[in-house]
């Protein structure tokens, strides 16, 4: 006769596993509210195999009696790295005992609302927008009582989660959404999560992973538009959610109405809180509250870019953006196919691309059009007449498919063009000695949209106002935008532009191997 389980036995075996289920939440929860990482700490977590030891693993806070507290891992203004962020009814919530310890607010996050001249006061956060809260707050508002078995009534997102508080103003522009918000973000998640290096002066090309095997920073799990519907964030052309998908394979996408969703989760009698193990705050009116994008860029990943390049985090030339241009890059079945080093190679040849803007609303004289079309072909014959392999490539983007334009625009060495978004496709260019961008504007305009972005990555930058050209450091102080900056009738002095490239080749091909006109250099004193 077979032994016959008892009911106490029954009850025992199960107090057994509560107990069990219990003293492991509790030891997980202590081993990750332990880890070394603190706001303006100069060390990063350490790595077994490549990847991330102190990478957040699977937590249910329904049964943990000591809520882990938040951290900042990594900050500049607009760009916040948290680790054990809350959302609860709409705020963001740090869980904290010294709440001087972190940024100021206004440095972190916004009401979200379109900037303009006049609504700086609207934008300002309170404590709707962000909140302190100490763990005994914490306890009363979300705690259940463990004894009874009442669950904490905090929920985990697993993973990590980009909150992009942006209003939809800029995001629906390929060049603010890939130049400026995606840009942004892999400066800050590569330079907190990836190797450290060493000063800008002396980077060795060991410190440097492959494309596509930079495993230290973490896989995005999702990312969401706090501010923006489903169409918000994307633009005409498609590059928006083209890049998303090649980039961020496995991410999720949430819009304005899924953070409704989780705000209205909040609002219950009991009280509830979202809480996310790892996320990064992006917010662009907090960035421009900083002279850094406020008066001297305007641009909000030069937040980021700056206080990891001033720290050594990452390098001057592109190599700490090299896995986000190669999954673009094989995205479009282009060459990924990079090779890393400390210094700006010699090119094997030359490819002159030219964003041609003939069939938009900004654009050339026609005549003038004609003439440049003409001269850099004659350049291009010139001079693998002479023995040199050199190659032109006059583009339309609108006659393009996607894939078509990164393939294109992946293997350029010097692109030129009248200012304009077709121009952020500079981001796909394998910066070497010879990489530059030739931006073309009316006589008197300037931005700094192309500018900066080139010299952060490593590429000579020039300007020209038809037989008029300048690049840094004797450049416009502010941007301009004078009548006709959006208009038809752009002049431009074809022999200008092709005098400008042979000089520029010339000067590179014997002069240094490193960039000589990093925005670093701008304000590296600063205090950002």
């Amino acid at each position: 006769m077979g032994y016959k389980i008892s009911r106490r036995e029954v009850v025992f075996a199960l107090l057994g596993g509560c107990c069990f289920y219990l003293f492991t939440s509790l030891a997980t929860d202590s081993r990750r509210t332990s880890l070394p990482l603190r706001f303006n700490d100069t060390h990063f977590p350490a790595t077994t195999g490549g990847y991330l030891t102190s990478q957040p693993a699977p937590l249910d806070l329904g049964l943990s009696y000591s809520l882990p507290q938040t951290e900042i891992i990594a900050h500049a203004p607009g760009w916040t790295l948290f680790r054990d962020l809350y959302m609860s009814k709409g705020a963001l919530v740090l869980l904290t005992n010294s709440s001087p310890s972190f940024p100021d607010i206004a440095l972190m996050t916004s009401t979200g609302l379109p900037g303009n001249l006049t609504n700086d006061a609207e934008r300002m956060p309170t404590e709707r927008d962000m909140a302190f809260v100490t763990p005994q707050e914490a306890r009363a508002r979300w705690g259940g009582k463990l004894s009874r078995g009442e669950r904490n009534r905090i929920l985990t997102l697993e993973g990590t989660t980009l909150l992009y508080n942006d209003p939809p103003q800029f995001l629906n522009h390929y060049f603010h959404f890939v130049a400026e918000l995606m840009f942004g973000t892999w400066a800050l998640l590569f330079g907190a999560f990836d190797r450290t290096i060493s000063p800008p002066s002396t980077i060795p090309a060991a410190s440097f992973t492959p494309p596509l095997l930079s495993t230290n920073t973490p896989t995005i799990t999702r990312a969401i538009f706090i501010h923006s519907d489903g169409s918000g964030w994307r633009d005409g052309p498609g590059f928006n959610g083209y890049a998303m998908r090649a980039v961020f394979p496995s991410a999720t996408v949430e819009t304005s109405i899924d953070w409704v969703d989780r705000i209205n989760a909040t609002k219950t009698e009991m009280g509830r809180a979202w809480h996310f193990p790892l996320a990064l705050l992006v917010d662009r009116s907090a960035a421009f509250r900083n002279p850094m994008t406020g008066a001297h860029t305007q641009r909000t990943a030069a937040q980021a870019w700056m206080v990891m390049a001033k720290q050594g985090k990452i390098d001057l030339i592109g190599n700490w953006w090299a896995s986000i241009r190669a999954a673009l890059t094989r995205y479009a079945g282009g060459d990924s196919n990079e090779s890393l080093d400390s210094e700006l190679q010699m090119p094997d040849h030359v490819v002159i691309t030219y964003i041609n803007r003939q069939g938009t609303r900004r654009h050339l004289r026609g005549a003038d059009n004609l003439a440049l079309v003409s001269a850099i072909q004659d350049l291009v014959d010139r001079k693998n007449r002479q023995g040199k392999k050199w190659e032109f490539q006059d583009v339309h983007a609108e006659r393009l498919s996607l894939d078509e334009q990164i393939r294109v625009t992946s293997r350029t060495t010097i692109m030129l063009g009248v200012h304009g978004n077709g121009l952020t496709h500079l981001v796909l260019m394998k910066p070497n000695r010879l990489s530059a961008v030739i931006e073309i504007f009316i006589p008197g305009g300037f931005a700094r949209d192309y500018e900066w972005t080139s010299r952060s990555l490593g590429m000579s930058h020039y300007s020209v106002w038809n037989d008029t050209t300048f690049t840094y450091p004797h450049e416009p102080p502010d941007p301009a935008y004078p009548d006709g900056f959006h208009g038809p009738s752009i002049p431009l002095h074809a022999p200008t532009v092709i005098k400008l490239i042979e000089d520029h080749v010339a000067a590179r091909e014997n002069g240094p191997t490193r960039p000589n006109n990093s925005p670093v250099d701008d304000f590296y004193a600063d205090d950002i």
